[in-house]
């Protein structure tokens, strides 16, 4: 897989004329080379369902008169640039009135995506349907006919479908399509039937050709799901809704995983499907660092013009990042991060903990608050699961709502035993009855917290503040000391926002009376009350990200990485073994909410941020340098692989080298 790779969309409707007419190998060629692009993905069927090739598995774009699939790989393949081919498997418009029996329906017969069909948009099917045997073939026909360097298909996943052929499978396996369970596990055996038929399709005529199933989400606790793709393509187009928090939340759960993985953005100032949108340089500038910050390769999204002339001001606007992206590509494959923390995901726990079918699909905003307070606090973390192991980390964080039921009591157990330290917040630590805590945590549990908000009053000087009686917002839980200590405690308010007891705009204030403690220090770690993360993803508030900085401070008071770093930054290590060195990433970017849209357009430059270090391994530092230009950085290396350098000037992203002797 290459670093710097074009998703190319191309869904053009058939009430347009002329496709592809002004196609030309020139301005291909040209355009590629003007953004740096050593790899595209290229079409051969679109969510209007139309082939872009002569075809004998599907019909060629009425308004097509020549293989344009075919030309492009020509063309690409011809400068050294490498050709994925995509097809759209969920959906097929041109099918779907044709056969929408075929269509994923849900309990009220209403289709996905769009309901009906007097809505304009997209219909998805269900692949338990005969359409998957006209998509194989689709499949089977563009690996036997061209060279494609793989393939991508899109909009695929477990999907819930209560279709007349879903509905018949599970009357005849003895269930109930009424019951939420049955139609879910469907849906798994579904997909993953689908997705090794794919594998068996394109192996019976080039064996290995890399293929991704894209489903938008890489779900977090599902490695069957992630080991059905040959490598991950994580979509995260930070202005189309995912925003700037979500990709370094989805690639810290990836690159431990062990598979090559790109991250996926898009020149777009929206999203997908966005004529005449571009973003400033800058963004996709940081967008692309950010990929190789976490040992990702890089991917942009574009939407060819139905005329098929490649659009110059896009692929100057790509190659300004991608540019960058060429030159600082040898210090960043083959890497492996460094990391002391490991986060289990909720999302993972949930997965995994017995009866979590409940759960899933709840709300979730423990994993994204938790990747934020981290990167804000510039600490080293991956995000893990069930399959992880965590005696690899120093500190395991169980955000806000992860129960303890045996299995994950016994590996915290062995990790604890070992040295490690837990941080858990708000119900997690309890029991799979969520009545006791499972894990020894010098606490009992009393109850929930009929008051809410509530106070905490830190026993400590929490960062910038002064120890005050903080507002928290979030649900609280109540518990007496069984073996730990007290950094802080709770205060209640006099009564709870209700029409006849209610005082000012928004709550009433606290009684500053200490109602038990609210964050606990034991042997094994530390235990915060409240739910920190999910509050501090929804609002932000200082004391929640000073809490859980304070927690970690000792629960690691000497961490691999700090940095005088502004919070805003993003600090990463990686490890490439093959070259004996490690590479730290620094970023800076502050995006800004213009309306709905978070946007990128100046990078303010830093001076002499300071780094300091304490690596993995005994061996001598032979020389630290800024990459790629290979200035030399002065360092002081100390005891047991301490060292300190300063980065003297850093605009979007900076990578300092350390070579082990």
């Amino acid at each position: 897989m290459r670093f710097r790779q074009v998703h190319l969309d191309f869904h053009t409707s058939e009430a347009i004329p002329g496709i592809g007419q002004e196609f030309s190998k020139a301005n291909f060629q040209a355009m590629l080379r003007t953004g740096h692009v050593d790899s595209i993905t290229v079409f051969s069927k679109c969510h209007h369902g139309w082939a872009y090739h002569p075809s004998e598995a599907n019909e060629m774009h009425p308004h097509l008169s020549f293989d344009l699939l075919g030309e492009m790989i020509a063309a690409a393949h011809e400068i050294g640039v490498r050709t994925p081919v995509y097809l759209s498997a969920g959906l097929d418009e041109k099918l779907a009135r044709r056969h929408p029996e075929w269509l994923i329906r849900d309990a009220e017969d209403r289709t996905r995506w769009v309901k009906d069909f007097m809505t304009p948009g997209y219909h998805e099917f269900c692949l338990g349907t005969p359409y998957l045997d006209i998509l194989l073939a689709q499949i089977h026909e563009v690996v036997s006919r061209y060279d494609a360097d793989g393939i991508f298909l899109d909009i695929v996943g477990a999907r819930k479908c209560r279709c007349q052929y879903c509905v018949a499978a599970l009357r005849a396996a003895g269930q109930d399509p009424r019951d939420e369970t049955s139609v879910v596990a469907l849906g798994e055996a579904t997909y993953l039937n689908y997705a090794r038929r794919v594998r068996e399709t394109i192996d019976a005529v080039k064996p290995g050709l890399p293929v991704y199933h894209n489903n938008g989400h890489q779900q977090r606790g599902r490695r069957d799901l992630v080991h059905v793709n040959s490598h991950l393509e994580l979509e995260s187009l930070p202005t189309g809704g995912w925003g700037y928090d979500h990709f370094p939340l989805s690639a810290r759960y990836a690159q431990p995983l062990g598979m090559e993985f790109l991250g996926m953005t898009g020149k777009f100032h929206t999203s997908w499907g966005e004529f005449g949108g571009y973003k400033h340089p800058n963004a996709l500038r940081f967008e692309a660092a950010l990929s190789l910050a976490h040992g990702a390769k890089c991917s942009i999204g574009d939407q060819l013009h139905p005329s098929g002339r490649m659009d110059e001001a896009t692929y100057a606007l790509i190659g300004a990042a991608y540019a960058e992206v060429e030159a600082k590509e040898p210090w960043c494959s083959g890497v492996e991060s460094v990391a002391d923390i490991a986060v289990l995901s909720l999302e993972a726990a949930r997965e995994a903990c017995p009866g979590g079918h409940e759960l899933k699909g709840q709300r979730n905003l423990a994993d994204a608050g938790v990747v934020r307070m981290l990167t804000e606090g510039h600490y080293l973390f991956d995000i893990v699961d069930m399959s992880s192991d965590f005696t690899a980390y120093k500190v395991l964080i169980l955000p806000d709502e992860v129960p303890v039921w045996p299995e994950l009591a016994g590996a915290i157990e062995t990790f604890t035993a070992g040295g490690g330290k837990v941080l858990a917040t708000g119900r997690s630590g309890l029991n799979m009855a969520g009545d006791a805590f499972a894990l020894n945590l010098g606490i009992n549990w009393l109850g929930v917290n009929p008051y809410r908000p509530s106070y905490f009053r830190p026993h400590f000087t929490p960062g910038a503040l002064l120890p005050a009686s903080y507002v928290m917002y979030s649900e609280g839980q109540l518990v007496e000391l069984k073996g730990g200590h007290s950094l802080g405690h709770l205060e209640n308010p006099y009564f709870n926002r209700d029409v006849f007891t209610f005082c000012s705009h928004q709550h009433t204030p606290g009684t500053r009376e200490d109602k038990g403690p609210g964050m606990v220090e034991s042997e094994d770690g530390i235990y915060i009350a409240w739910e920190v993360f999910s509050d501090y993803a929804d609002g932000g508030h200082l004391i929640l990200k000073e809490m859980v900085l304070h927690a970690l401070s000792r629960l690691l008071p000497q961490p691999a990485l700090s940095t005088s770093l502004p919070a805003r930054g993003i600090t990463t290590l990686q490890y490439q073994q093959a070259e004996r060195r490690y590479v730290n990433h620094l970023l800076y970017a502050a995006p800004v909410l213009k309306g709905r849209i978070e946007v990128i357009e100046d990078i303010v430059p830093l001076r002499d941020i300071s780094v300091s270090l304490r690596l993995p391994t005994a061996a001598p530092v032979h020389r630290v340098y800024l990459a790629p230009s290979m200035t030399a950085l002065p360092f002081t290396a100390g005891q047991e692989g301490e060292l300190s350098y300063t980065v003297p000037y850093l605009e979007n992203h900076q990578m300092a080298v350390i070579e082990l002797a």
